[in-house]
Order: C-alpha cells, then sequence, then structure tokens
C-alpha cells in the first residue's frame, strides 16, 4: 500500500505533462490538418478542428513550385556539409582536451563555453560584414561555415565529456598490439562514441535545418542560392492566400528534421547525460 499512496501525489504533474504536450502539439496538428484540407474548407469562417474531406492538391501545388528542388538541395548541402565539418574539428578537440594534458587546455575550454552561450543573433552583424569585405556574400559555403561555427562548441563540450567516460587503458592495451595512437581510437574509442556523435549530429542537423535569420541575412540577392526557410517565407507572396499550400509546403519542410529525430531519439537522451557526466 505504501507503493500507491504517493500515486495520487503525481496526478496534477502528469495533467501539467499531458497539457503542455497538447499545447505544444496542436499548432503542428493544424499545420498538417490544413494542408489536407480543400481550399473551400480552409477558408470557411466555421473551421472544422478534424476535417471531412482530405485532398493532395496543396501537396502538388508547393512541389511543383518554381525552385522547390533546388531549394531543398541547399538546405540538404549546406546542413550535411556544416555537420560533417562540426564532427571532424570535434572529435579531434574533443579527444585533445580529455586525454592530452597541454598549456592552456583549461583556457581553450573556457573559450568554448563562452562561445556556447554567445547568443547567435549578436554575431550576425560582425559575420556581415566579415562577409561583405571578403567578398563572400551571398554563397553557401558562407551559409555552411557559419552552421559549422554555431554547433562546434556544443559538439565539443558534449564529445569531450563522452570521451572522459572512456577508460584510457583500452586504448593502451590497443597501442600494445601494435596499434598507433590513431588507430587505437579509430577502432576502441570511436565506435564507443556513436550515441554522442548521434546527440550532436541531432542537435547540428535541426539547427542548421531550421535556421533562417543567417539564411536571410547573407543570401540576399542570389535566390538560387537560398534555403528552405527564407523560400518558406516568400511562399505567402508567391500563392496570394493560399494557405494550403503555405502549410503543404512547411509540412514538407518538417519532415526530414522529424524523420531524423525518430532515427537518433533512442541515442539522444544517454548522450546528452554522458556527455554531461565529467568536466
Amino acid at each position: 500500500m505504501s507503493l500507491l499512496r504517493p500515486r495520487p501525489r503525481r496526478i496534477p504533474l502528469n495533467a501539467a505533462a499531458v497539457l503542455t504536450v497538447l499545447v505544444c502539439l496542436f499548432p503542428v496538428y493544424w499545420m498538417i490538418s490544413t494542408a489536407f484540407k480543400p481550399s473551400r474548407d480552409i477558408q470557411s469562417t466555421d473551421p472544422d478542428l478534424f476535417p471531412h474531406t482530405w485532398t493532395l492538391d496543396h501537396f502538388r501545388t508547393a512541389v511543383q513550385a518554381d525552385g522547390f528542388g533546388m531549394f531543398w538541395r541547399n538546405s540538404i548541402l549546406v546542413t550535411l556539409s556544416s555537420i560533417l565539418l562540426a564532427l571532424l574539428v570535434a572529435i579531434a578537440s574533443a579527444y585533445a582536451v580529455a586525454r592530452m594534458r597541454w598549456k592552456g587546455r583549461r583556457q581553450f575550454m573556457l573559450m568554448v563555453f563562452i562561445a556556447q552561450m554567445a547568443p547567435w543573433e549578436s554575431l550576425i552583424i560582425p559575420i556581415y560584414i566579415i562577409s561583405r569585405d571578403t567578398d563572400m556574400l551571398d554563397r553557401l559555403p558562407t551559409l555552411t561555415l557559419v552552421y559549422f561555427m554555431v554547433t562546434l562548441p556544443f559538439s565539443i563540450v558534449v564529445l569531450r565529456g563522452f570521451i572522459a567516460t572512456i577508460p584510457p587503458e583500452l586504448e593502451e592495451a590497443a597501442q600494445v598490439d601494435g596499434c598507433t595512437r590513431t588507430g587505437a581510437f579509430r577502432r576502441v574509442a570511436l565506435p564507443l562514441l556513436a550515441p554522442g556523435l548521434m546527440a550532436t549530429s541531432l542537435f547540428g542537423f535541426i539547427t542548421a535545418w531550421n535556421e533562417f535569420a543567417y539564411a536571410n541575412f547573407l543570401i540576399i540577392k542570389h535566390q538560387d542560392s537560398r534555403t528552405l526557410p527564407v523560400w518558406l517565407s516568400s511562399f505567402q507572396n508567391t500563392f496570394g492566400t493560399d494557405w494550403g499550400a503555405t502549410m503543404a509546403a512547411s509540412t514538407l519542410f518538417a519532415l526530414p528534421a522529424l524523420v531524423v529525430f525518430l532515427l537518433l531519439q533512442r541515442h539522444v537522451t544517454s548522450g546528452f547525460a554522458a556527455g554531461a557526466v565529467k568536466g
């Protein structure tokens, strides 16, 4: 009976959790349901919470819009490139901080934490001035470097804590068997970093995929270099009051992030937790 007594106390907490989830999911549901509604139902003065008829016309309009495939390709290219670059640099940096002893190691980590805490919006003007003076405006590589810069500090912090939890004796045993230091890390430590790599990859993907401010600020003139978030901001101007096509395009835009999260979500919690075990 003692195990059952605390349960009534958890009812308000559970109710608050359910309410929070419903409030957060309702805009997503409304976006998806609007994407499938006929235009006459969307413009009705008495909208239905649960649509009675469904249509794919809005998705056809979104997919057939000018530049849809090109903007999709730009977003994929920039996102994946920034993630891969951030992971490569973060693995090397985290390993150097967690395994090696060198002068300035603490100061380096302090600068990483400061960079992680800095708000992204405060860096827009300096980055714009640097890009303008180096003739790097309106180019996708510039956007890739910006996303790399934004996700790198977080990746270093998480992977550093993760590497610190791996016993160094495992790598030393591999070196005794004939592996080099790099080979020992690649064969022993790197496979154990999989949850941490997945967690940082998910963070980097969501950050780069959904980012709008830098993409809109640095890619101004050349429409061929725009990404999907910028394209969505002008979607309403292109289609007038066609909210069905706008919601269909937003649904298609959200699908990749949802798929990546569902594939990696089981590793995210363990990766974040392990990355915060040791400092």
